[in-house]
């Protein structure tokens, strides 16, 4: 099981080329940033943890810009969005960010996708919270289509254009792997039907291990092999004995959450990560 890292990257934390330069000497599989365009003033979407919504929410840097940077830096580190808000942005546009990412960094994207918490958020970008997840699959599987197609169209519900050309496509073939976050049983059947991998938050492991039973479960009466989906747990604890049964349950990855602090506080928070590496 490889072990990665995730973090917030705020314009007060550590710099983004520092820490993926750290993350890559430590031999650390992956990095992982997420994404919010803003945060509305509006609180009438709670937070789902409860009370104030932290710091680092609306202080983040687009993710795109943050991991080319990252990966101008490094040659061996994956570079990830946990997650990118799909559904808050323009398909044809996002499917070129994502092969240019590919491009630039020979191979080492991780598209990390999600349908998102924050309704005025959404609504800002005139997403309708109630049909965002059907938005989503459809987005998923347009951009497979533009990244794998030289002349590629698409004609949903929600996302429709006639043949276009676009390049440069992936270096990763067919394309980036697509992960999906959530754990819920619908994120699970989505993850079978149009994803690549699924990416569930390490809150509690025994959700994990029962949602990793529940994916076979579901990959196996669709005729799905397991072996082309990715498991990658966003924020697992850092336990060697859960992370040990992870391993044990065929977990892909295992991303360890840093906080959003200067270098003083993440360097030696890495050297106590990196020993759990093996």
């Amino acid at each position: 099981m490889h072990i990665g890292v995730c973090m917030f990257n705020t314009d007060y934390a550590i710099r983004i080329e520092e820490l993926a330069r750290a993350a890559e000497e430590r031999a650390f599989e992956s990095l992982f940033v997420p994404e919010h365009t803003h945060i509305p003033a509006s609180r009438r979407t709670p937070f789902p943890s409860g009370g104030e919504i932290p710091r680092e929410y609306s202080h983040t840097l687009d993710p795109f810009v943050a991991l080319a940077y990252a990966a101008a830096v490094t040659t061996r580190l994956k570079l990830g969005t946990g997650i990118c808000l799909l559904i808050e942005r323009d398909t044809i546009t996002t499917a070129k960010e994502v092969a240019s990412l590919d491009f630039v960094s020979n191979g080492r994207f991780l598209f990390g996708v999600g349908g998102g918490w924050n309704i005025e958020e959404m609504e800002n970008h005139g997403t309708d919270a109630k049909t965002r997840f059907k938005r989503l699959a459809e987005q998923i599987r347009a951009m497979k289509e533009i990244w794998t197609k030289e002349a590629a169209s698409f004609h949903g519900e929600y996302v429709r254009f006639d043949p276009i050309w676009m390049h440069p496509k992936p270096v990763q073939k067919p394309h980036p792997p697509v992960l999906l976050g959530g754990e819920s049983g619908h994120t699970l059947q989505r993850v079978v039907d149009c994803c690549d991998g699924w990416f569930p938050r390490g809150r509690a492991s025994e959700v994990i291990l029962a949602g990793l039973a529940d994916l076979k479960a579901r990959a196996a009466r669709a005729g799905r092999d397991m072996r082309t989906i990715s498991v990658s747990v966003f924020g697992a604890p850092v336990e060697p004995p859960v992370l040990d049964r992870f391993a044990e349950a065929g977990v892909t990855r295992a991303i360890l959450r840093l906080p959003s602090e200067p270098r003083d506080a993440i360097l030696p928070l890495l050297d106590r990560y990196a020993k759990l590496i093996r």
